[in-house]
């Protein structure tokens, strides 16, 4: 016979148990969509302690509505290869552009992060940063979605880690708040400050996208559509090659700086 206060009384043990092991770690990511999910699998594979915390319920962000809601991704050439290191499959509809099921994508994407040793947390949001003595970031302070949502005042949580990424997407939530409560703060922009994404231009996009992908600020990454709308780049549309790509990228940058 079950029950339900058992039941409920393992879930609470056992999520409050990740939640501690987690405060502190070498990295956290704050959003699960492809850049996230990929950088997160080469962090953790690296031997990086590695958290990810996305806001949605669901994991994948743009990548798992494809485009116009048809859950089909395409990738170019270049990155193809990234889709093979997680058994994707994909057929070249027209030379160098791969089509791939953008369901079966997220899927394998989240399961290659967890299988390397990522830890995600879904249902939360990164609303703060935390910082030292030097004004460097040193970790995230988090809230439930749920919280933000209803516009409640409920105190959060903070975890710390070596360097944050922020791979939010166009909102690019994380930079914005640090720029906004960090006194004199600049970023390593071209003008020192969010420059916003541009209209649509997959080619263009695609290109400076892993040229956007850096070190904005001390112990702050930004990787994804994050990249692109901090500098002032173009959004791409339902391609996805910048993406993965752009999330290796950034666990590169990291693992090196890390590592060094």
């Amino acid at each position: 016979m079950l029950d339900e206060t058992i039941i409920t009384k393992v879930i609470i043990q056992s999520y409050t148990k990740d939640l501690i092991d987690n405060l502190h770690s070498d990295v956290i990511i704050a959003g699960a969509g492809p850049a996230g999910l990929v950088a997160s699998k080469f962090l953790a594979e690296a031997g990086l302690k590695t958290v990810l915390f996305e806001r949605r319920l669901s994991i994948g962000g743009g990548m798992l509505g494809g485009g116009m809601m048809f859950n089909k991704i395409v990738v170019q050439s270049e990155a193809k290869r990234i889709l093979d290191l997680y058994n994707i499959k994909m057929s070249e509809i027209e030379k160098n552009y791969y089509v791939a099921d953008a369901i079966e994508s997220v899927g394998k994407l989240t399961a290659g992060a967890i299988d390397a040793g990522a830890k995600i947390f879904n249902l939360i949001s990164v609303e703060d940063v935390k910082i030292d003595e030097q004004f460097r970031i040193t970790g995230a302070v988090i809230n439930w979605t749920a919280v933000e949502m209803a516009n409640l005042h409920v105190d959060p949580m903070t975890f710390e880690s070596k360097c944050l990424i922020d791979a939010t997407g166009h909102d690019l939530e994380v930079v914005s708040v640090a720029l906004n409560k960090i006194p004199n703060s600049k970023l390593n922009t071209p003008t020192g400050q969010i420059m916003g994404e541009l209209s649509m231009n997959a080619e263009i996009g695609e290109k400076i996208l892993l040229e956007t992908t850096k070190e904005v600020y001390p112990g702050l990454y930004v990787a994804g559509m994050a990249a692109n709308a901090c500098s002032g780049g173009q959004r791409m549309g339902p391609i996805f090659g910048g993406m993965l790509l752009s999330g290796e990228k950034v666990a590169n940058l990291i693992i090196e700086r890390l590592n060094s």
